[in-house]
């Protein structure tokens, strides 16, 4: 009897997991025919899923049925090779793989001696990390959600250094009382390093922001002296030109300073792994503290943030847990001690997966083979007379239709005809489409077959008469 039942268990989780298997293969099979935008029925029939709970159990088959049914075809397909409306890339197949395999394993990788594989594999995806990445060898890291965690868990840290130099203890006796503490952000700074600020008490309106260029570099020399303890946010890639600010001579300012420098590379720090923008980056290894996203250029799927920390003890002060309950070891580093969270999945392991299948070469043809496609969108929207409003050193492409309404038709029309997709901003008071090229999977012909439809778009609103 009870074989029996052990081996209706074990087909049970076959067929479920076999089904949701071919679920999956078809939706990314899919993606390179289907309209980037969902279809309104397809939003309609959400309302489907608005119904009371049941109080029987339902089949697990039936539950996964609808999810494919209803779901999959509501989706935007950022997973595809023409989604160019923010950094996001695609995940490689072999880190959705990763991810349902550590699904399965089911390891809360918060301490060594209960999950040591996956401390253990995050140990050594940390170390390839910051060996690509460029960035000291000896520093701590952490894998968190997002690029805005990740900002948090950085500067938690650099508010731990600063005011520890100031002789007090954040973490044991907060902030009330404690020396205010000055930061300095670039006026591009992203929203994401504001809210991190907010997060931690530091305010996201009591920065002082200093200067940038025209493509949205903070000019160093405009850093003006800032009262002790004092915080420098540095950006590696703007969101909307992809300009990376010059870190060599803001950490040289900062020394002269005493202050710390953090810099938010949500996706601009992976230009360090492609030896033909790797200049772009010069000077990182000088900052204090790092924020990343594996989730944009190194494709893996959400959530995937990374912090990186010179100060591993800064860290560790700022993030560690102790309980007489927490089987801990003294020997071996515990995950959780240098993250916000401590029950967490085993992020790890994805990004293990796509380095060790990329290995160095493919991360570098992944990154650069974008930039190259930012950079063919670019040459070809310009020649047909449209204004290309930033220097296109890495995956963003800002162009401008003319008048502000005429860029936001062209934009709403290109979105709901659906061969691709990308977004609208406002880049130093002129409104843009923006592109960002950021997928594995985009291709050459993606390329062209998204342009071909830009190029026809605008023409009808443009009548192909040089804008500028």
């Amino acid at each position: 009897m009870i074989a029996d039942l052990d081996t209706r268990k074990n087909q049970n989780i076959k067929n479920i997991l076999q089904t949701t298997a071919e679920y999956a293969i078809r939706y990314l099979r899919d993606l390179d025919t289907r309209k980037v935008i969902p279809a309104q029925d397809a939003i309609t029939n959400l309302t489907q899923l608005d119904e009371p709970l049941s109080y029987e159990p339902v089949d697990p088959e039936l539950v996964l049925h609808k999810l494919d049914k209803i779901i999959s075809p509501a989706t935007m397909a950022i997973a595809g090779p023409r989604f160019f409306g923010f950094v996001n890339g695609g995940s490689l197949p072999v880190t959705i793989a990763a991810n349902w395999l550590a699904t399965a394993w089911d390891q809360d990788c918060g301490l060594y001696k209960i999950t040591p594989a996956t401390a253990l594999l995050e140990q050594v995806a940390l170390r390839w990390l910051l060996d690509v990445l460029r960035l000291p060898p000896d520093c701590a890291g952490a894998f968190v959600t997002g690029a805005t965690m990740a900002s948090f868990t950085a500067l938690a840290a650099a508010r731990h250094a600063v005011l520890k130099r100031e002789g007090w203890n954040v973490d044991a006796d907060g902030l009330f009382g404690a020396p205010p503490i000055t930061v300095a952000v670039g006026e591009e700074v992203h929203p994401s390093v504001l809210k991190a600020l907010g997060l931690l008490g530091l305010g996201r309106n009591r920065v002082v922001k200093v200067p940038v260029d025209t493509q949205g570099r903070m000019r160093p020399e405009a850093i003006p002296t800032l009262t002790l303890p004092a915080i420098i946010c540095a950006q590696v890639g703007n969101v909307n030109t992809g300009a990376c600010d010059p870190v060599a001579a803001i950490c040289e300012r900062a020394r002269e300073l005493g202050a710390w420098v953090h810099i938010d590379g949500a996706f601009g720090l992976w230009a360090g792994a492609a030896p033909s923008l790797a200049h772009l980056t010069a000077g990182i290894e000088n900052a204090d503290s790092w924020a990343t996203d594996a989730h944009k250029w190194l494709n893996v799927p959400y959530d995937s943030g990374l912090a990186f920390v010179r100060d591993g003890n800064a860290l560790r002060a700022a993030m560690a847990i102790t309980a007489d309950f927490l089987p801990t070891v003294t020997n071996q580093r515990n995950p959780s001690d240098y993250t916000p969270e401590f029950s967490r999945r085993a992020r790890g392991v994805e990004v293990w997966a796509a380095l060790r299948s990329l290995g160095r070469s493919g991360l570098a043809d992944l990154i650069e083979r974008t930039c190259c496609y930012a950079r063919q969108f670019a040459k070809e929207l310009q020649a047909a007379g449209y204004q290309i409003l930033n220097d296109v050193v890495l995956n963003q492409v800002l162009v401008s239709f003319g008048s502000a309404e005429t860029t936001l038709q062209i934009i709403a029309e290109l979105q709901s005809e659906g061969t691709c997709w990308c977004g609208v901003t406002v880049w130093q008071g002129q409104t843009a489409m923006r592109i960002s090229v950021s997928c594995w999977s985009t291709t050459d012909a993606d390329v062209e077959r998204s342009l071909e439809v830009m190029l026809r778009v605008a023409e009808k609103y443009c009548r192909g008469a040089s804008q500028f």
